[in-house]
């Protein structure tokens, strides 16, 4: 018996993809068809995959050329799965002709004709097209725009409210604005993806959210750090118990940054450990902000305490004072350890009493998690996701304690 493999995404399955296994399962008796999981196309700069990894794999099965269909997790993988399964041809399409030819150590490599004229790149964007504009500019717009370029089907440029020509609005303009840019983008039937906090007060972040839902549009925070499938893995050990008990986190972000509130620069993004392990129900806050004067109202450092019914919980800020900036989950059997800068997480410990048993995590990352976002954001707006990495609950609660922090309420200055 020939044994034959090949790999693939196989997102958006089409006629390109069948020929190409057919003439795999020519090769051979037995064909064995690698499907690549979510996370090794991730790591491979695949990261708008239209289809689950569960709906790529049965597609696969359902062309009824596959005698086998395994998943790809790992680079290095091939050569483990060739000798596993006693491959006698590995074989791919013609455009990765010589990558793989170091396979010939193991197998016989074969490269095929790919169908001209099809790619699931070229599917993706015509099934889904956005154009986005972006509604006034910061830092981080430029940016944007780069990380933009990675995701199939999504043309970002910027606007000057003119709506007409526009599917989504990215919004990055200063806190105050975002309330009016964002009702005014969703009374044009625009998706919207805006930094957090998306208002000022709770009661209109709320009105806000409301709206898009009865509109039947998508509102989406962008909080970068939430996409990052590193911190979605972190916050999954958590939860099942690895550590424990949780009884308390410790959040820093500082970065040195002239005439910035540290506040509104990172608050948004320290709290979402925190939510997304102890929630957004804490029975008592502190607030402690220093200023460079006594009637300055940009706050040079910020220190926020938290106690819920069980735990606490902590996020010091600043834009005007430098500290370590990590991330640090205690248990009562261990802790969570994410070294600076902990909100781009690639990397992170498990660590106990007994250190033999420490862990640790890493996951590529690339674009600091924009592209994950931007991607994530097209998911909904073209195939109707209604999940989010960052639910309403959590939204409001950033505008809660916002609309506290500007009020003064709970509050020390020092």
């Amino acid at each position: 018996m020939v044994k034959v493999i090949t790999y693939g995404t196989y997102d958006l399955l089409h006629y390109g993809h069948i020929k190409l296994l057919e003439r795999a399962k020519a090769l051979g008796d037995y064909l064995i068809v690698g499907v690549t999981s979510d996370d090794y196309d991730k790591s491979r700069g695949k990261i708008n995959n239209r289809q689950t990894l569960m709906e790529r794999v049965n597609a696969v099965i359902a062309t009824g050329l596959a005698d086998e269909v395994i998943v790809e997790e790992y680079d290095g993988q091939k050569i483990d799965d060739i000798i596993r399964y006693g491959i006698d041809i590995f074989t791919l399409g013609s455009d990765w002709e010589g990558k793989f030819d170091y396979l010939n150590a193991y197998c016989k490599v074969i490269y095929l004709p790919r169908t001209e004229g099809i790619s699931s790149s070229e599917i993706r964007a015509s099934q889904g097209h956005i154009n986005m504009g972006i509604i006034d500019s910061s830092l981080s717009a430029d940016k944007f725009i780069k990380e933009a370029e990675y995701v199939n089907g999504i043309s970002v440029k910027y606007c000057n409210n003119d709506y007409s020509m526009l599917d989504a609005v990215y919004i990055s303009s200063e806190p105050e604005k975002r309330y009016e840019y964002i009702k005014s983008a969703l009374q044009a039937g625009k998706h919207v993806l805006c930094e957090a906090p998306f208002a000022l007060a709770e009661d209109e972040c709320r009105e806000l959210i409301q709206f898009a839902k009865e509109k039947k549009l998508v509102l989406m925070p962008s909080i970068k750090t939430a996409y990052l499938t590193a911190f979605n893995r972190l916050v999954l050990m958590a939860k099942s118990g690895k550590i424990g008990e949780i009884i308390s986190i410790d959040a820093t972000c500082t970065s040195l940054r002239d005439n910035q509130y540290s506040f509104f620069s990172w608050a948004s993004i320290a709290m979402m450990p925190i939510m997304k392990l102890l929630g957004t129900e804490y029975r008592f806050k502190r607030i402690i902000s220093r200023y460079s004067c006594e009637n300055c109202k940009i706050d040079e450092f910020t220190k926020v305490e938290f106690v819920f019914d069980k735990a606490v919980a902590s996020i010091k800020l600043a834009s005007a004072a430098k500290s370590e900036g990590e991330l640090i989950i205690t248990g009562t059997k261990g802790y969570i350890y994410v070294p600076a800068p902990w909100w781009k997480t690639d990397y992170f410990e498990l660590r106990f009493e007994n250190t033999t048993e420490n862990k640790r995590f890493f996951y590529q990352l690339d674009g600091e998690g924009i592209r994950y976002e931007i991607a994530a954001f097209s998911n909904r707006v073209c195939k109707g996701y209604t999940s989010c990495a960052v639910t309403d609950a959590e939204v409001i609660s950033i505008s809660k304690l916002t609309e506290a922090f500007l009020r003064g309420e709970d509050t020390i200055r020092i």
